[in-house]
């Protein structure tokens, strides 16, 4: 035990604490296991009370080994540090337990002394310490120099204070340069994946642009990567290189000629595509540009000959998209519009009479209330509307659903802007305008007004403007396709993905665990179906030709089953190093996850296109349980080698389906 007097010398308050708070331990040390969750409360209690003082963390710090050998992190995931994901920790520092505030804070200033070779832990090594350190600050960089929120102060009052506390002092021992490096690689890698909600990137960029320009804080070699990021928001070309303002750069176009514009466009166009950031700055040389020749339009957009065609064939409507959503309020819209160009989805019959539509739509008040309640008055809701059509028709794998259990809605979205973009466009004016959506359910419609409570419990807010109006009818719609399959047997996915997805999904249907035991089931006919129907070797060399709903069983790092999450095949390839993988679409934000066992889920450098997730064609189909199919297609089995499906099949009774084995294969597993 460390007594008080060792405390660091800030206040007589707080050496009263951190005296109660070695009291409060030295009980938990003492009690047996049994008994240990009621004397709990009291160090939590305590930690938390020191933890809002000055100099606070510090003392908790000092007292890391003494908290772990106590059994404050005794039966929580917080017990095994060495499986800690950094990305959670934002959810368990804005929780509105205090419990779980602190417990969280704990653990991390026990890494903090591993890191600093205070405490030498028998799972997680210095170097492993300090990476998870510098990873869960970069993520949460907001805490080192925002103020709290007002949904924090809301739902956490003064204990917001705490996780503010605690990165503070995270910060001052671990080196802000650490920071930075991490925060630039971890914002490289989520813009690699072409996410429509970029707010928190440029969050983040706008950070590490204030840490650069502060004298107080030494980032020593660190930020080199910086500049990139940096420029493409607040300075992309040469006349807007020392961030001017908006006014003074729109006086500045006003007197160029052809070759400054045309610098200014290229400028303008590589920032954008390089990093899938637009400038404030973009919007308002589009805007000039329309009065000048589509060239240089063209030109700002960086369109190749697809683009550029598609723009002279539709440019009336190109021009009119600019003019009602493309603001320094909406940039992103432009990266929407030029890549939306790009596919060339205009020349579809529909799509271009429904984008007038869309310029021309009235919104209903709840739509543009939640328009406004979401993202601000800055620009009126229906442009802001329109910047999310033409982001999601531009980047239909960059849609996320946000903290939401709603991945079967974004999934559904992605689907249609990807596959039938006129169809997402009739059910965004069915949902902004009508404040309803209709769909069939084997022949019977269904109303989203009509329909009961969806899987969110609550209204979800943090989503893409498009998301953000049709996915609560969505939700709605889908939960009540899962309510009239109330009472078949079998998994109710059967029948509502082909309803609800669209008709290109497969009426073929498998599933490998047995919905009233759930238990695995029929693994070897699974795998084998799977591998006729998706597998080139095995299909007789058939692409993917519409994209597939997917069930998959996600696991953490320590590949233990955390839940079911639904997710889209794209298409399966040879990867460059000629591996077989799947390209598939995973609407959790963020697809770049390690999901134990070796199985780590790429998101670029194997062949993967913006948006798309990647895993060799064997460790997906060891976390596949759902998949559909055509089966009017060639329906034998595939004759894979026994070798191959025992390779899967380990990987499955290793992670997600090691309690689910059925008795009878325990029972002949003769054991190693």
């Amino acid at each position: 035990m460390i007594s008080s007097s060792d405390a660091p010398a800030a206040s007589d308050k707080l050496a009263g604490l951190l005296k109660k708070l070695d009291e409060a331990i030295g009980l938990l040390h003492d009690a047996r296991d049994f008994a240990k969750p009621g004397k709990l409360p009291r160090v939590l209690d305590t930690a938390r009370r020191v933890m809002l003082q000055e100099g606070g963390c510090q003392g908790v710090e000092q007292r890391a080994s003494a908290l772990e050998e106590a059994g404050v992190f005794l039966g929580s995931d917080w017990q095994t540090p060495q499986y800690l994901v950094p990305s959670l920790t934002t959810h368990a520092l804005k929780s509105a337990d205090p419990n779980t505030v602190v417990i969280e804070a704990l653990s991390e200033l026990r890494l903090l002394a591993v890191a600093k070779g205070d405490f030498v832990h028998p799972q997680v090594s210095m170097e492993q310490a300090h990476h998870y350190l510098t990873q869960a600050m970069a993520i949460n960089l907001w805490l080192l120099f925002g103020a709290p929120t007002e949904a924090e102060r809301e739902t956490q009052g003064r204990l917001a204070m705490v996780p503010r506390h605690l990165f503070r002092h995270l910060a001052e021992r671990i080196g802000y340069e650490h920071i930075i490096d991490r925060l630039i690689e971890e914002i490289w890698r989520i813009l690699e994946q072409r996410p429509i909600q970029v707010e928190p990137v440029k969050q983040m960029i706008t950070q590490i642009a204030i840490c650069q320009a502060n004298p107080e804080i030494d980032l020593g070699a660190s930020g080199q990567g910086a500049d990139r990021l940096v420029s493409s928001l607040f300075g992309p070309t040469r006349a807007c290189r020392e961030d001017p303002g908006l006014e003074a750069y729109r006086e500045r176009l006003s007197s160029m000629d052809a070759t400054a514009l045309q610098g200014e466009a290229t400028g303008f166009a590589r920032a954008m595509h390089d990093t899938g950031l637009v400038s404030a700055y973009h919007p308002v040389l589009l805007r000039h540009l329309l009065d000048h020749n589509d060239h240089l339009l063209a030109e700002a957009l960086g369109l190749s000959s697809t683009g550029r065609d598609c723009l002279l064939c539709y440019r009336e409507l190109v021009h009119a998209l600019i003019r009602g959503g493309v603001y320094p309020a909406t940039p992103q819209a432009a990266y929407g519009l030029a890549l939306m160009l790009e596919r060339g989805i205009l020349y579809q019959p529909p799509v271009a009479p429904a984008m007038w539509r869309q310029l021309g739509l009235s919104l209903s008040e709840w739509s543009q209330a939640r328009l406004n309640l979401a993202f601000g008055e800055s620009v009126s809701p229906r442009a802001r509307l329109l910047e999310g059509v033409l982001c999601m028709l531009g980047l239909p794998l960059g849609v996320g659903q946000g903290n939401n259990p709603t991945c079967q809605s974004a999934r559904a979205l992605s689907m249609w802007a990807y596959n039938d973009p006129d169809y997402l466009l009739q059910m965004v004016t069915w949902a902004a305008r009508d404040d309803d959506i209709i769909m069939h359910f084997e022949g019977m419609p269904l109303s989203s007004m009509a329909s009961l409570s969806g899987v969110a419990q609550t209204l979800p807010m943090d989503l893409d403007p498009v998301s953000l109006i049709v996915v609560p009818h969505l939700d709605r719609i889908y939960a009540e396709m899962g309510r009239r399959c109330i009472g078949r047997e079998g998994d109710p996915h059967r029948w509502v993905n082909p309803e609800f997805h669209g008709w290109w999904s497969g009426r073929g249907f498998r599933i490998n665990v047995d919905v009233a035991t759930g238990q695995l089931h029929e693994l070897d006919d699974f795998l084998r179906h799977f591998y006729a129907s998706y597998h080139p070797y095995y299909n007789g060399n058939q692409p993917l030709i519409h994209p597939q709903p997917a069930g998959i069983a996600v696991t953490d790092s320590a590949a233990r089953f955390i839940g079911w999450h639904a997710i889209t095949i794209l298409r399966v390839n040879l990867d460059p190093s000629d591996e077989m993988r799947v390209y598939f679409f995973n609407p959790n934000n963020d697809s770049g996850q390690d999901w134990g066992d070796g199985i780590k889920v790429s998101t670029a450098d194997q062949g993967e296109r913006f948006g798309e997730s990647s895993l060799p064609f064997e460790q997906f189909a060891s976390r596949l349980y759902i998949y559909h199919y055509d089966p009017l297609e060639r329906g034998e089995l595939a004759k894979i080698t026994q070798e191959e499906l025992d390779r899967v099949t380990a990987y499955i009774h290793r992670s997600w389906g090691s309690d689910r084995i059925p008795p009878a294969e325990l029972q002949a597993d003769q054991g190693p």
